[in-house]
């Protein structure tokens, strides 16, 4: 039987799903949505998880993109139906999740690759990691959510210049516009991921939860209501037993026991 195309691994209360088709730079098929949304799920819904780390197998790439020959042999309605359908889908759940993800990108990330990215929360480069959106070199261009996440979060111009250009850019030029948090040396990317995700998983998982949930609806109100949104929300906190227990913890000089509640 041949090796899943994900990997799943948990580190304490932190998760870590690997891509793993190394010998095709790790593309994203229709099958390995699937089994990354089965795996994804699985991990999301566990409730010893606080914080899920993605990244890609072998040394080259964390995901050099879709598989190009079954793009090339696709239809439009057969597009939208199949493929389109399911990596949307899958790519919403990475999103919307209520837990803390962080993309340690070990290598390539073009196309779906940057797409991906673009669903996580915080992303962390290796030193050779090159990004990049180049469908329009093959006379098409970004799929999978890419075209309306990236305006989104990057500069327009500079999501027009990625997109419109199809060129690659290197680790050092994707956190200057924005794109990632930080580059760090290709042997310390997962040491450096585990240190990142270990500090947010000792957390409330409760509180990063509704933390999330005000950051992701408010971004898509207008200012006034999102302020108001966020004064409701951060009040709801106070009913929880966490922020009584951070606050207590602080005020009596011990390290607080953070349980969801």
């Amino acid at each position: 039987m041949s090796e899943s195309p994900i990997l799943t691994e948990k580190r304490g209360a932190v998760a870590i799903l690997t891509i793993n088709r190394p010998k095709t730079l790790n593309a994203l098929d229709a099958p390995t949505c699937l089994v990354f949304e089965k795996a994804f799920e699985a991990v999301r819904d566990d409730d010893t998880v606080r914080v899920i780390v993605i990244t890609g197998a072998g040394d080259k790439a964390f995901v050099a993109g879709g598989d190009i020959a079954d793009l090339n042999s696709r239809q439009a309605l057969a597009h939208y139906r199949e493929f389109g359908e399911i990596i949307h889908r899958v790519f919403a759940k990475v999103e919307e999740c209520d837990k803390p993800t962080i993309a340690a990108v070990n290598g390539y990330a073009l196309g779906g690759g940057t797409e991906l990215l673009l669903t996580t929360d915080i992303r962390l480069l290796a030193d050779s990691a090159r990004l990049g959106l180049p469908e329009i070199t093959l006379g098409i261009f970004p799929g999978a959510g890419g075209t309306q996440r990236i305006i989104r979060q990057v500069p327009l111009c500079r999501a027009k210049e990625l997109m419109f250009a199809g060129q690659q850019i290197d680790a050092a030029t994707a956190v200057a516009i924005g794109l990632a948090n930080r580059v760090v040396p290709k042997a310390e990317l997962m040491k450096e991921t585990m240190a990142l995700a270990e500090t947010i998983a000792a957390k409330s998982p409760l509180i990063l939860k509704i933390l999330k949930r005000t950051l992701r609806d408010g971004a898509d109100m207008a200012r006034k209501a999102s302020l108001a949104y966020e004064q409701a929300m951060v009040s709801l906190v106070f009913d929880s037993k966490d922020a009584h227990e951070g606050c207590g913890a602080f005020l009596e000089k011990r390290k607080p026991n953070f349980t969801g509640a």
